[in-house]
């Protein structure tokens, strides 16, 4: 296993399946499935999932909505999602812990590194809910900073492609995808993959991300076993 202690980004959006809004239970199930199989070969796993197939905070601005609420509006989606991703994983036989960056007391415990870190060293699995706990960072921003909190050796960015590339895949057949590139360089180049302040953090403490296709079947264990699919970011 190439990987010991991983921090596991995943987008809200990505929960939906097939559906329009909301979760698809196959899929999620889906994802507890993967997870399981690289916490059987002692990977020590933090996750951090998004909230844009429930709620954004941006959406809300466009509304006429404060940010700022809209923002809290969407912490809280994140913690919907992160108790349905919660009670997957335990219905796989996982042990987990769900911390919120926002006080939650009847459904999380609040994020403390040394517990986390504790939780991580005796087999279960953290989520790490509500984002940041403040406006203006995305989930993105919170994936690089409890993965450095936590010590995590890199961040696999779970999405649905299968890497990074120079235009979106989806749109553009001729679209060329890179199997390594520096930050600076998807910086330059104007790749959405993270908002700036992740990539910064990321950069700036030396932690390597890998973007890969979640929805593919066993993928998750290829990257951290070691196998090179995705892209991996690096300074």
């Amino acid at each position: 296993m190439k990987y010991k202690r991983i921090l596991l980004k995943l987008s809200g959006e990505a929960l939906m399946g097939n559906k329009q809004f909301g979760i698809d239970n196959n899929r999620l199930m889906q994802y507890a499935e993967e997870i399981r199989e690289i916490a059987d070969l002692g990977a020590e796993i933090g996750i951090v999932i998004g909230g844009g197939n429930i709620f954004r905070g941006v959406q809300a601005e466009r509304g006429g909505m404060e940010r700022t609420q809209g923002d809290y509006m969407g912490m809280l989606a994140t913690m919907i999602n992160s108790m349905a991703l919660q009670a997957a994983l335990e219905s796989v036989g996982l042990f987990t812990r769900l911390q919120s960056a926002i006080e939650m007391k009847q459904i999380a415990e609040p994020f403390i590194k040394r517990k986390a870190v504790r939780h991580l060293e005796k087999g279960r699995i953290v989520i790490f809910g509500s984002g940041t706990g403040n406006p203006f960072f995305t989930t993105d921003s919170a994936a690089s900073l409890r993965a450095i909190e936590i010590d995590a050796e890199v961040i696999l960015k779970g999405t649905r492609v299968d890497g990074i590339y120079d235009k979106d895949p989806e749109e553009n057949a001729s679209a060329k995808k890179f199997d390594t590139i520096t930050f600076d360089e998807a910086y330059k180049r104007n790749l959405k993959v993270m908002d700036m302040t992740a990539f910064t953090l990321c950069k700036e403490n030396d932690l390597p991300v890998i973007v890969f296709n979640m929805n593919s079947k066993g993928n998750l264990k290829k990257v951290v076993t070691g196998e090179e699919i995705g892209t991996l970011v690096t300074v």
